[in-house]
């Protein structure tokens, strides 16, 4: 009898050692940007294309550089609140660049734990290492806030943060969505919505896991707060042209002359601040993806 019962712990050890490992946290890349200069002015369009503001000032605030955090995110996995990220010790003040962008594009504390994809990561992974380097150069010059972070309202199991490492295995790919060879507009169109925009976190359904459903990218979802639906913005549903597109994104207003309201209000102050050739890419992307009726 002894022998089964050994063999049965060997198995346990082995798998409790492969699960720890599988689990573990990603490292970020020894040379990542390596040799770049720090760009603030084009770390302030970073910025404005990632829409940190929108998630990360206080609700109602008209400072919308300070980073004081506490925006709420209802999911079915629990409430996230958005941190304090500004340059103060409450944000990332004390962080080096090589810890900002780990946590940035790998989903990683500084002390080394997982972060939940409530936190977008699972888009900015496609940042280039320029871009991270930029925003971060540029997120130093803005307020500091004292206001500390709101821990986040997170039940039994998912409040257990190396379990998001099984997650990352499975869900987390930098692989792009929109695939074959593509025009010089198209690739920034790419860029600025599957990284910078993190646009199908909100406009592409999930599974009951919270991973993206990438068959249905872009076609809409439910509102996790459980108010309406985001809506499905492929050319399946969306019949604007691109003209169209472009102006919406920078003044707000829609063919039919309504005018943006809600979460994507925030977007559009976003993307006013863009280069009018980049709102051009993007219009041009969204008219390029699948269309899912």
């Amino acid at each position: 009898m002894k022998t089964p019962v050994r063999i049965l712990a060997i198995c346990v050890i082995v798998g409790a050692v492969g699960a720890w490992v599988l689990t573990a946290p990603a490292p970020l890349e020894d040379d990542f940007a390596a040799g770049h200069t720090a760009d603030v002015e084009n770390g302030a369009l970073v910025f404005a294309a990632a829409g940190c503001a929108s998630c990360h000032t206080a609700p109602g605030a008209e400072d919308k550089q300070m980073l004081s955090g506490g925006h709420s995110f209802a999911s079915d996995f629990g409430t996230f609140y958005a941190p304090n990220i500004s340059p103060g010790v409450q944000g990332i003040g004390g962080w080096s660049l090589a810890e900002f962008a780990r946590a940035v594009t790998k989903g990683v504390s500084p002390d080394g734990d997982h972060y939940y994809p409530a936190f977008p990561y699972t888009s900015y992974q496609r940042m280039t290492a320029p871009d991270v380097s930029d925003l971060y150069a540029y997120m130093q010059t803005l307020p500091v806030s004292d206001v500390p972070s709101k821990a986040h309202d997170v039940g039994f199991p998912f409040n257990i943060r190396r379990g998001l490492g099984l997650w990352k295995q499975m869900y987390m790919t930098d692989d792009p969505v929109l695939t074959g060879d593509r025009s010089e507009q198209l690739e920034r169109g790419r860029y600025l919505v599957e990284a910078l925009g993190h646009c199908g976190e909100c406009h592409t359904p999930r599974n009951a896991l919270g991973g993206l459903d990438r068959d249905m990218w872009l076609a809409g979802a439910p509102n996790p707060s459980g108010k309406g639906e985001i809506p499905n913005i492929t050319p399946g549903k969306l019949d604007w042209a691109e003209s169209d597109l472009v102006y919406y994104f920078e003044s707000g207003f829609t063919p039919d002359y309504d005018s943006v309201g809600g979460s994507m209000a925030a977007v559009v102050t976003n993307l006013s601040k863009l280069p009018k050739s980049d709102r051009a890419a993007i219009a041009a992307y969204l008219k390029a993806v699948p269309a899912v009726p």
